[in-house]
């Protein structure tokens, strides 16, 4: 499959992931701190090895955002937006290496989960971008931050399913 250019999406959704441990392993003090892979439903959306890259971190694809380190309050506070890449693009292509171009249709912005509101999805998708077609938000869409029903939008501009997907989880950083 060739990919003539690229939509990302991201999604902070706002129903909370079932789950009851702690998201890591390891000691908060010592500065020890052991990714959790997500499992069960939260695993099977992630397909086709997108990647999501916080420097500090490598990449978040299909994990739970440790508290240790303060990596939940810097990733809601301090950290740019994540690199994307998708190393299945073809040669030669930004994507691929992780230098995304084209229209970005909302701002980055950072995971915010409330406290005491348990764990949230940040979903990317990445999308077939038909040729020829001129994808962009309306007034409504732009004015929302990212608020927008993605099933409609990706119905309108015909995107079908996504090439690939990730997420990862966090919460609030006092939680």
């Amino acid at each position: 499959m060739k990919l003539l250019a690229a939509v990302v999406l991201v999604a902070g959704l706002a129903g909370v992931a079932a789950w009851g441990g702690e998201a890591f392993a390891g000691d908060e003090h010592t500065g020890t701190c052991v990714f959790e892979k997500l499992t069960g439903q939260d695993y099977k959306f992630c397909r086709g090895d997108l990647e999501v890259f916080y420097p500090e971190l490598g990449d978040v694809g299909c994990t739970y955002i440790p508290k240790c380190n303060q990596y939940r309050k810097r990733i809601s506070k301090e950290w740019r937006s994540p690199k994307i890449a998708y190393p299945q693009a073809d040669k030669g292509t930004d994507l691929r290496a992780g230098k995304l171009k084209g229209h970005v249709l909302t701002d980055y912005g950072r995971p915010t989960p409330p406290s005491q509101s348990g764990y949230h999805r940040y979903q990317f998708r990445l999308y077939e971008q038909p040729a020829h077609e001129a994808i962009s938000l309306s007034p409504e869409e732009e004015a929302s931050l990212g608020s927008w029903p993605m099933e409609r939008f990706v119905e309108q501009f015909r995107l079908g399913s996504p090439v690939a997907s990730t997420q990862f989880l966090t919460q609030h950083h006092s939680d």
